[in-house]
């Protein structure tokens, strides 16, 4: 069973940088994709980020929203995956959710029903 445990949240204004980690249990070597989604008020869960592994490296994925403000990184001896946020702004205040995959790809590297473990959530606030 892969148990993940998100931590680094907490309240910031905008323009701030946030790190959250997400630590995963050592069965974690069963998984094969590790990600990152948010849930802000009212609204659906949302992909944020995944780093999958490559042939030449770990390789990483982010929707248009994020991409070139977060960054994904992994570090696999402290079984550890990082959600480096940097510029964060209001629309970006959510539970951010660490995932994880053992399966194949069914739905897409972003889609929330290819990942069956979940932590808990850290709480991400951006005032103005």
């Amino acid at each position: 069973q892969v148990q993940l445990v998100e931590s680094g949240g907490g309240s910031i204004q905008a323009g701030g940088s946030l790190r959250l980690s997400c630590d995963y249990s050592a069965y974690a070597t069963s998984t094969n994709r590790v990600a990152w989604f948010r849930q802000g008020p009212g609204k659906e869960r949302e992909w944020v980020a995944t780093t999958y592994p490559g042939i030449r490296g770990d390789k990483t994925y982010y929707p248009d929203y994020v991409k070139g403000r977060f960054t994904i990184s992994q570090d696999k001896s402290e079984n550890t995956v990082y959600l480096q946020m940097n510029s964060l702004n209001p629309e970006d205040t959510a539970t951010y959710y660490c995932a994880a995959s053992s399966g194949a790809i069914r739905y897409g590297l972003g889609d929330r029903r290819d990942y069956q473990y979940w932590g808990q959530g850290t709480q991400v606030t951006v005032s103005s």
